[in-house]
């Protein structure tokens, strides 16, 4: 089976193999980049200030194109980018962030070839 075509068919999938087939080694660990977006100020700071009590690097700002949810939280895990560490964080984020108005907003990182 073709690297390529390894990734379940959903939308980390589709990511994951965009990245592969584009020359990216998704063997490196890197940081990546997960956002979190949120309705007031209030509430994004509260989320943030819970991922830096778990030890979690974060990066805070306003956020334009969030239609409703304004704020952003950024959480930059040090990781292989596999779909299930992918998919299992996001998770993670979408559960915590829930309780605070709060909702995934998709992730990046940087190409490592």
């Amino acid at each position: 089976m073709n690297e390529s075509t390894n990734f379940p068919d959903d939308e980390n999938g589709e990511v994951l193999r965009q990245m592969a087939e584009q020359g990216d080694d998704l063997s490196v660990p890197r940081e990546i980049d997960f956002s979190v977006i949120f309705p007031t100020e209030e509430a994004a700071l509260k989320f943030a200030v819970l991922l830096l009590k778990n030890g979690q690097k974060v990066s805070f700002s306003e956020y334009e194109e969030g239609d409703g949810l304004p704020w952003q939280v950024q959480a930059h895990p040090y990781m292989v980018p596999s779909h299930e560490n992918i998919s299992g964080y996001e998770e993670l984020l979408g559960s915590e962030a829930e309780v605070f108005g709060g909702e995934n907003d998709g992730w990046g990182c940087e190409v490592q070839e």
